[in-house]
C-alpha cells in the first residue's frame, strides 16, 4: 500500500460500526455479519477477479499486523479518500496463488 502518511479517521458510527483493528480482533465473533468502517484508501485495485480490491486504514491497529484491511466491492475509489464501508466479513478465505485473508471484508458499498 501507498505510504499515506500518518492516517487517523473518526470510527463510523452504529450498532455495526468497528475499525479496522476491532474487525480483526473480533473476526471470529464477526464472520459471516454486516460491518460498517470508516477509513482511507491506501491501495487500490480494479478489476481482479470481477471485483475491486481496496486496502483500508483508519489508524487503530499496528503495521504489518491488523492496522490494514481488505475489502472487495463493485464501486470506486482513489488512494486517499476517506470512505464509508458496508460489507460482510469473511475469515481465512483463499483465493489461491498467494492471496489468503485471515480476515477480509467482501462484497462492500462505498460511499464518501
Amino acid at each position: 500500500p501507498s505510504d499515506v502518511g500518518d492516517v487517523k479517521v473518526p470510527k463510523a458510527s452504529g450498532a455495526d460500526a468497528r475499525t479496522v483493528a476491532e474487525i480483526y480482533a473480533q473476526r471470529a465473533a464477526l464472520k459471516e455479519k454486516s460491518v460498517t468502517i470508516r477509513g482511507k484508501v491506501v491501495k487500490f485495485n480494479a478489476g481482479i477477479m470481477n471485483r475491486n480490491w481496496v486496502h483500508l486504514r483508519d489508524g487503530s491497529g499496528t503495521a504489518g499486523k491488523d492496522n490494514d484491511i481488505t475489502v472487495t466491492t463493485g464501486d470506486q475509489a482513489a488512494v486517499g479518500d476517506v470512505v464509508l464501508v458496508k460489507g460482510t466479513v469473511r475469515v481465512d478465505k483463499d483465493f489461491g496463488a498467494g492471496y489468503a485473508y485471515p480476515v477480509i471484508v467482501e462484497d462492500a458499498k462505498l460511499s464518501k
